[in-house]
């Protein structure tokens, strides 16, 4: 496997989706999906796994991987037929009896098309996308669907609305619930998320959303809203009502005035001890529990002063930077460790990130007050609260991950012995001074001619000695714990 190769299968996001397999001539040879990318496309290059003839071939024809994000698994099933139906890769198994397998029919020959499922193609205007090999994930496909783009599903028009109406899987076009060129907009939309454009159906329904809100046709605005959040949520198609809530999650959201339950929560911490070697923490909750593959760490990198706003800027930015850049999943909820300056800094940031929508709070130390970019007082929670308790949990939990990782830096510190700054001393001379002299302190100490005993050619020991006998005598004779058998 070639390094660049490597790279992309390492920043691959653990989320589902579709990838592509290139070969070096560009062409795609593979198309599959899965529910964690990262985790699918990096088994394929495992020595463990069986590889048959086919397998091993395909392996070796890979120069190049792309992938499309999905919500669900159910979302990436419908791009991957898409995107074998139109570049028809070699490797993918392929449908030779059309007839066997269902396709989607989206009816646009119809004055209220209907999307359906179907094994029996007619040259009659309809659009078909397709065929998919998993009925069962093509059934929780259309239910998917149902939810986001409610077009009707009666076989002949009715006089009058259906339950489907009434539960919101219908738009009701039978009462004229709904105009034509409304009905019409929801099919485009459609037919843009079978398409696989769904970045582009998101930029559109945020528009017709923003729009709706200044024609102050809030109902209207509410609905399409509610279709974003569907089109963007976690769990996709799985399941959107069933299971336990949990009620911190409830009060957490009532707490802090949100739309929807916090299910994705990132926090973030800064340690900062005693001034020196600066580093910022993330951790990530999934329905108030912790999801330690998705922490991450950053060493502060462009702030060479004491300054937590400015560090807490940059481990922001870094973060969701990439998300943007990689197409990934945003919380549900960024957390902050801090106080109102805090929380005012890292919103300047994401709104010139262009990330407004995702709610935001912060915690101070002091009184565990929450603050709130909306609300200029802080907000008082009972100490007994569910709500205060998760958020602390959160809290200790990037608090705690950012000073053991701060730990470890300064431990690590512990065994510098700044030979490595001095020209024509790399790791191999190094040790071997170590291993000649003992430890740091005697080759501080060490006189020219001593280092030129050990073996080091004059040019070299004159650095060494140059270059400590510059430093101010407590410094040279300061004692070091650095040892030979730490390296």
């Amino acid at each position: 496997m070639n390094k660049s190769l490597f790279e992309k299968i390492k920043n691959l996001p653990e989320s589902p989706g579709v990838y592509i397999f290139l070969n070096s001539k560009g062409d795609t040879i593979y198309v599959g999906k899965a529910k964690v990318l990262k985790r699918r496309v990096s088994s394929y290059f495992q020595a463990s796994r069986a590889r048959d003839s086919r397998l091993e071939l395909l392996i070796s024809e890979i120069d190049d991987i792309k992938f499309i994000t999905a919500t669900s698994e159910v979302e990436a099933f419908i791009y991957e037929a898409g995107l074998i139906k139109d570049y028809k890769p070699r490797f993918n198994i392929e449908l030779k009896d059309d007839k066997s397998y269902p396709f989607l029919s989206l009816t646009i020959n119809e004055k209220y098309p209907r999307l359906i499922i179907t094994r029996d193609r007619k040259n009659d205007g309809t659009l078909y996308f397709g065929p998919y090999t998993d009925v069962k994930l093509l059934r929780s496909a259309i239910s998917f669907m149902k939810k986001i783009f409610p077009l009707r599903t009666c076989v002949s028009l009715k006089k009058k609305v259906c339950l489907e109406y009434h539960i919101g899987l219908c738009s009701g076009p039978c009462e004229n619930k709904i105009s034509k060129i409304d009905y019409d907009v929801i099919v485009s939309q459609l037919r843009k998320f079978l398409e696989g454009k769904k970045n582009d159906l998101i930029n559109l329904l945020e528009n017709e959303m923003r729009d709706f809100s200044k024609q102050k046709e809030y109902e209207k605005a509410l609905a399409v809203k509610k279709r974003i959040e569907i089109l963007t949520i976690v769990s996709g198609a799985r399941n959107y009502t069933s299971g336990p809530v949990s009620g911190e999650l409830e009060e957490l959201k009532a707490v802090l005035d949100m739309s929807n339950l916090p299910l994705r929560i990132e926090c973030f911490d800064i340690s900062n001890i005693q001034g020196a070697r600066a580093v910022g923490s993330m951790v990530k909750f999934i329905d108030a529990k912790p999801c330690k593959k998705e922490y991450r760490l950053f060493k502060i990198k462009t702030v060479k002063t004491v300054d937590d706003y400015s560090m807490m800027r940059e481990v922001v930015h870094r973060r969701y930077s990439r998300l943007l850049r990689e197409n990934a999943l945003l919380p549900s909820l960024i957390l902050i460790d801090g106080g109102k300056g805090h929380l005012a800094v890292v919103k300047d940031e994401l709104d010139s990130m262009g990330i407004k929508d995702i709610p935001l709070a912060s915690i101070a130390k002091e009184f565990n007050h929450i603050y709130v970019p909306y609300k200029p007082a802080p907000i008082r929670i009972s100490r007994g609260s569910l709500a205060l308790l998760l958020i602390q949990r959160i809290r200790d939990e990037a608090h705690r991950f950012a000073v053991t990782y701060h730990r470890k830096l300064r431990n690590k510190k512990v065994f510098e012995t700044n030979l490595l700054e001095i020209k024509g001393i790399g790791k191999a001379k190094e040790r071997f001074l170590l291993e000649k002299f003992g430890d740091i302190a005697s080759i501080k100490n060490a006189s020219l001619e001593d280092l030129e005993k050990s073996g080091l050619d004059k040019n070299t020991a004159r650095r060494v000695f140059d270059y400590f006998s510059a430093l101010p005598p407590k410094v040279r004779s300061k004692s070091s714990k650095t040892i030979v058998k730490n390296f």
